[in-house]
């Protein structure tokens, strides 16, 4: 059996995470792998908060908090948002708490030394001297020399995503003070990269099929790829190996060449919290492990090129990443999500008024899979309205509780005389299922949602046709085996729906008078033939409520209008 290592990029803990770090690179692999194990697979999923780096000092010194104390903070928000949509994974950890990772991290630096892969040279780097201290790149501002845009971090440019040297901005400032440092020279280590492509990276990423947003971005990068720094003179960090740090003081390792490494000292928690301390190797270095990172677009080149170098560059026989689903940008009615600004959503409070599983539905059907896309109040309304309440909510009371009413509380019999006629109405006459499985592993997640909405729709073209409403009046028996049928469609979408809402479709399989968690029940094959209901006919529906909650043009405007005022 394959093993599937699900990662979603780490979300950096300095601040709350927004729908589009969620769309991004947490729901989908949520759906992902909800649907792979209802399908039978066995799946590992893992994630955790990103929690050194200079974002993290400068949000910490301003708040005027230690530094794990700020990273705690944060993680437990961040934690708190996946919580309220449900998004779970098999350990959540953060790589300052982590026991496992700083000793980890420091490895992965032996290693690649001891393979020829890093380079130790003295440079030039920014001083500041009001502040007493080398600045790492985030603590330069300035104009990027590429395209001229202002402000332009240290490490990249925000406009045209090119990577930046701090020594390369125009008129650079410290982000502290605001003096312009000077230039002082001290000695890092730098990821021999062109090297690492040259032995293997390279060849093995051309021999991947992925997006084509991904392909392309990486085959820039590989045409003109230079050495990449790993260390910092900062406090907080993994400090450098003290065998090879020498007489060089204050060095630890840059954010980004720790951050993924999370993925491995997370699993190694996870084995040891779990009793099986060595459990770990067979997901990071089995031969029929399949590795999938779920990312954003702007951690593309640390996924298809950084990560995997660094894996192979150690040379303890890491499995390198299969598929990289990276999301484009996410906005927010056509401009990008600004907390500063005030152009957000609040989700610390967004879910006292709106249902998760709506959320999750919404954000899956309107994806950034191949372009930027947006979250839309108004795409949002009619997602719940016509898409969720509609198709799905409608055609569940409608069917449910007539059943209740007129056939006491019961799925109601199905003669035999009437069965092949209405499987043959429901399975091929009102429509053709597909399979949303096979959408989603192929990481299309619009094409799932729609094929979920016109599998739903086909019980309601059967029901519209067949009219129980009026056979109740002429024909009792047969009125009951449509419904019969009805209630065995129902409990098909409760399985489909269950990888993208979760909570509703449980809700769904408790009213259809089942029991157990409905993903025990596994995914459903597509329907045909004879052999396609579960024999519902006598099972006591339980209680029957509405699942979907339409939103009004009145709280769509409010929510329009409260976004404008909050704006700056």
């Amino acid at each position: 059996m394959t093993r599937t290592l699900v990662t979603s990029a780490l979300p950096y803990a300095n601040g709350p995470i927004h729908f589009g770090h969620v769309i991004g690179a947490y729901l989908p692999a949520d759906v992902y792998v909800r649907c792979l194990r209802m399908q039978g697979d066995e799946v590992r999923f893992v994630c955790g908060t990103d929690e050194h780096g200079v974002a993290i000092t400068i949000g910490a010194e301003a708040a005027g908090k230690s530094y794990p104390d700020y990273v705690a903070g944060w993680h437990a928000v961040i934690q708190g948002t996946f919580d309220a949509l449900g998004i779970e994974f098999d350990i959540f950890s953060g790589t300052s708490t982590c026991r496992h990772h700083a000793e980890l991290s420091r490895d992965f630096f032996r290693d690649l030394d001891a393979g020829g892969y890093l380079i130790k040279e003295a440079s030039e780097q920014l001083f500041c001297v009001p502040c007493d201290r080398f600045l790492a790149d985030r603590y330069v501002v300035g104009t990027c020399p590429k395209c001229g845009h202002s402000p332009a971090r240290g490490d990249e440019c925000p406009a045209c995503g090119e990577w930046l040297d701090p020594l390369e901005l125009v008129e650079p400032a410290c982000k502290v003070c605001g003096s312009e440092p000077e230039r002082r020279s001290t000695t890092h280590w730098y990821l021999d990269l062109p090297k690492l492509r040259d032995a293997r990276i390279g060849e093995w990423f051309q021999s991947k099929t992925w997006k084509p947003n991904v392909q392309a971005f990486v085959r820039g990068l590989l045409a003109d790829l230079d050495k990449r720094p790993i260390t910092r003179d900062m406090k907080w960090g993994v400090p450098v190996p003290e065998e090879l740090a020498g007489d060089e003081e204050g060095k630890v390792l840059y954010v980004w060449f720790d951050a993924p490494i999370g993925y491995i000292s997370f699993l190694k928690e996870w084995a040891e919290d779990i009793g099986e301390p060595d459990a770990w190797e067979a997901w990071w270095k089995g031969e029929d492990t399949e590795l999938v990172h779920f990312i954003g677009k702007d951690n593309i080149p640390f996924h298809c090129l950084v990560f995997p170098s660094m894996l192979h560059g150690v040379g303890k026989g890491y499995v390198l990443p299969e598929a990289v689903p990276a999301m484009e940008f996410y906005n927010l009615q056509g401009r990008k999500f600004n907390t500063s600004t005030g152009w957000q959503i609040p989700l610390d409070t967004f879910f006292e008024t709106y249902d998760a599983d709506s959320t999750r539905f919404y954000l899956l059907s309107s994806a950034p899979e191949t372009s930027d896309s947006d979250w839309r109040w108004e795409d949002f309304q009619a997602c719940v309205n016509a898409g969720l309440a509609d198709t799905i909510g409608n055609l569940a009371t409608r069917v449910l509780r007539f059943c209740d009413k007129h056939f006491d509380g019961k799925v109601p019999p199905l003669q035999e005389a009437h069965r092949s006629e209405l499987d043959a109405a429901i399975l091929t006459e009102c429509g053709e299922a597909s399979d949303p499985a096979a959408s989603i592993r192929r990481f299309r997640f619009r094409e799932a949602t729609s094929a979920l909405l016109a599998n739903a729709a086909i019980a309601n073209v059967y029901i519209d046709r067949t009219a129980p409403w009026a056979l109740r009046k002429t024909d009792l028996e047969r009125c009951g085996s449509v419904l019969n049928t009805a209630c065995e469609w129902l409990l098909l979408v409760a399985r489909w729906m269950a990888p993208f809402m979760p909570t509703k479709a449980q809700s769904l399989w408790v009213m259809l008078g089942q029991e157990g968690p409905v993903e025990a029940a596994g995914w459903p094959e597509l329907p045909s033939g004879a052999g396609w209901r579960q024999e519902l006919g006598g099972t006591q529906l339980g209680e029957i409520e509405g699942l979907f909650a339409k939103l009004d043009d009145a709280t769509v405007a409010a929510e329009l209008a409260k976004l404008e005022a909050q704006a700056q």
